[in-house]
């Protein structure tokens, strides 16, 4: 399980979406999020499965690590489908037995919020982490957030400090497993049990691998000194951001799903419940 986290990796390509400039791949962000929670009804959830999939063909991303990153919410996707199943009325009573009712809404309202999560997940990876350095990432952040700076708040900071936690979320994964491997070279059991018991059995991975953060901490806070690192101010860039043609085709083009996804609520409303 701890392999399959592919949160933070950074995939290098030479795809539409990876020549994008990072402002506006935060921008399509946001857009394609308020895109995904508009859905109301059948042919607009089918829409936002669809642009997900053309993201992930225009990527050309390798398909086995973007599924094997939905594996570590598996229990969030199965507990939304259970509640939404078992709770969710409706007027097409499927299955009654004692308390147990469980109507077609349900059924289908708990499939439209797998494929929710599922695609928010899937679409936001493809649009940020997986596709964008962390380097330009953190451009992208401190340019966006530059009209802060008026108000004196520490914009490069703040984009430095995000940016170091994207990347070292692989270090501390790859990290977690080489410890947990070794404890089990030396008899511990992670598996089995109770969850009590699960959870007492992490201890001794958690203590070596707070150690080994704070370690990998001191080293970069070293490293950076040593390279006379002094915060934003003053600063250059050796590539300079540029929006092109290609940012805004694309941020129109996602705008247009909006605006389709509202229409098609409204004159198509197959509704979900």
């Amino acid at each position: 399980m701890i392999r399959d986290i592919t949160l933070g990796q950074f995939f290098p390509g030479n795809s539409v979406i990876h020549r994008l400039d990072p402002r506006m791949k935060i921008i399509l962000t946001v857009v394609f999020i308020v895109f995904i929670f508009l859905a109301e009804s059948a042919v607009s959830y089918a829409l936002m499965f669809l642009a997900v999939v053309l993201l992930l063909i225009i990527s050309k991303l390798p398909l086995k690590p973007v599924l094997r990153g939905i594996k570590p919410i598996m229990f969030i996707i199965v507990f939304t489908a259970v509640i939404n199943i078992f709770w969710t009325k409706g007027d097409h009573l499927l299955v009654e037995w004692k308390f147990i009712h469980i109507y077609a809404e349900g059924l289908l309202f708990a499939f439209y919020m797998v494929l929710r999560i599922v695609c928010l997940i899937t679409g936001t990876s493809i649009l940020l982490t997986y596709t964008t350095s962390p380097i330009n990432l953190t451009d992208g952040i401190e340019q966006l957030l530059a009209p802060l700076k008026k108000i004196k708040l520490p914009v490069h900071e703040f984009s430095m400090m995000m940016s170091i936690a994207l990347r070292f979320i692989p270090t501390l994964i790859e990290e977690t497993d080489k410890i947990m491997n070794a404890q089990k070279a030396r008899g511990a059991d992670f598996t089995s049990g109770s969850l009590l018991r699960r959870a007492k059995a992490l201890i001794p991975v958690l203590i070596p691998l707070f150690v080994s953060s704070i370690r990998r901490a001191d080293d970069l806070a070293t490293a950076m000194e040593c390279r006379c690192y002094r915060g934003g101010s003053g600063r250059t860039r050796m590539k300079s951001l540029k929006y092109k043609a290609l940012d805004f085709i694309f941020l129109f083009i996602t705008v247009l799903m909006c605006a389709g996804v509202v229409l098609i609520n409204i004159y198509l409303p197959v509704l979900v419940v």
